[in-house]
């Protein structure tokens, strides 16, 4: 089966394979979806034409491309890319106060990078923008980047819903300046307005109050690439960024493989015993998804990074971690958690209740369905072991659900995952690449 033919029959229960015999692969992952959102949002604002290498081609980066070409910018696929998973992106970028067409609407899907990053920019333009997404998306929330424009002077319709759907009314320019937000429900509302910020007429001064913002390599990722094309960004006081106005620089740029989304593949190391190896690993890197070379031994498997590859070789068994602010990663390692031979304890994942589903009340059903023992905890989850059988593991429309599911699967025959064609969201090649991994392969290769 290829994710081709999944996605052709997206209600089908994929029977998730079991692993035979310890797996020794090398598995290379296409471009990371956090970095390409974001230099997509920055070439579409920027002082002349940038040119992706390697992006993420996915449902996510699709629909962020086709945003940014409703709100004017011209996004050309090379056809000369000289990435290994799908073309180089050309980016035109939009003209200053661009005047919008009549009827100009935005799908986000469910992609939390499109319905928080771009409405920003939608603000930068003349005339007005409507923004919707999937059913799930109007339940994710969206609050502090509706009040924030509406503090910095932009004209918003949302029906006092606080989420999607919702109109935006550009004038041609934003004021920006000094603005107070809450962000501890998702980095992604810093990052929204950050990644804009230099183009508002007196940049922005962002300052959160509340409970701590989760995320946080998010937002640093964030004034990183910023930094990269040129905009001066002080992030000196806790909780305040300040950028300053100008022009952000057009750029050529190379970009990493996503991190996260490797996640699985290694995790397959411990789950099926044996070896994965994932070329093209960055030396250095803000990807949230470097944090599985510390992970991975927490659970006592030996990994190491040599020449741009990283290893990962299981250890006898599995073992209880107890980790905090596990972010993105979190469902990977409840799968683990919920293999291994001891307890454990993930938190400081509160706001993953927010995501593309409330991953922590979907982990616990799932993984219980199973014959786990999952609790909810204020700001995580307690998992114990316990046998597992067989059986339905629903994705929730939530990628990082079904990649869940896949890892229990080559433990536990019998796990059939539903919807596994939702991985597409950020790694159309999942099911092709998980299959390619099971083959025999020699040390290596």
């Amino acid at each position: 089966m290829n994710a081709g033919a999944v996605g052709e029959n997206p209600l089908r229960p994929w029977a998730a394979p079991s692993a035979s015999a310890p797996v020794n692969a090398t598995v290379a992952v296409p471009g990371s979806k956090s970095l390409t959102n974001r230099y997509l949002i920055l070439a579409a604002l920027a002082d002349g034409p940038s040119r992706l290498r390697a992006p993420l081609h996915s449902r996510d980066s699709a629909l962020m491309i086709a945003a940014l070409r409703a709100l004017g910018a011209v996004i050309e696929v090379l056809d000369d890319g000289d990435g290994g998973f799908g073309p180089d992106l050309r980016v035109t970028p939009l003209a200053a106060g661009a005047m919008l067409p009549a009827g100009a609407s935005v799908d986000c899907g469910l992609a939390g990078t499109v319905m928080r990053f771009v409405p920003p920019v939608a603000a930068l333009t003349s005339g007005s923008v409507v923004f919707d997404g999937d059913p799930q998306a109007r339940s994710r929330p969206m609050g502090p980047v509706i009040h924030g424009l509406r503090s910095l002077g932009v004209q918003l319709d949302d029906g006092d819903a606080g989420g999607l759907p919702f109109r935006i009314h550009g004038k041609g320019a934003v004021r920006g300046g000094h603005l107070v937000i809450d962000a501890s429900g998702s980095s992604q509302f810093v990052s929204a307005l950050l990644l804009a910020g230099a183009r508002f007429t007196d940049g922005l001064h962002l300052e959160h109050v509340g409970k701590p913002v989760p995320s946080l390599d998010h937002i640093r990722m964030t004034v990183s690439v910023l930094r990269e094309v040129g905009v001066a960004v002080d992030d000196s006081v806790p909780n305040n960024w300040v950028v300053q106005p100008g022009t952000i620089r057009a750029f050529d740029v190379q970009v990493e493989p996503d991190l996260s989304n490797a996640g699985p593949f290694l995790a397959a190391a411990l789950a099926a015993g044996g070896t994965v190896r994932i070329p093209h690993w960055p030396a250095a890197t803000l990807q949230v998804g470097d944090r599985w070379r510390s992970i991975f031994t927490e659970f006592g498997a030996e990994v190491s990074l040599n020449e741009g590859t990283l290893t990962v070789t299981a250890g006898p068994e599995i073992k209880g971690v107890e980790l905090a602010d596990t972010s993105e990663l979190a469902p990977t390692v409840a799968a683990l958690c919920a293999l291994a031979t001891g307890p454990s304890v993930l938190s400081g994942i509160g706001h993953l209740r927010g995501h593309e589903t409330d991953r922590l009340a979907a982990l616990a059903a799932e993984i219980n369905r199973l014959g786990g023992s999952v609790t909810e905890t204020v700001d995580g989850l307690a998992i114990t072991p316990a046998p597992l059988h067989g059986g339905l593991f629903h994705s929730y429309a939530d990628h990082r659900m079904a990649t869940a599911g896949a890892i229990l699967g080559l433990a536990v025959p019998g796990v059939e995952v539903e919807d596994i064609a939702t991985t597409g969201k950020t790694m159309p090649e999942f099911v092709q690449l998980w299959t390619d991994m099971l083959a025999p392969q020699t040390a290596g290769s």
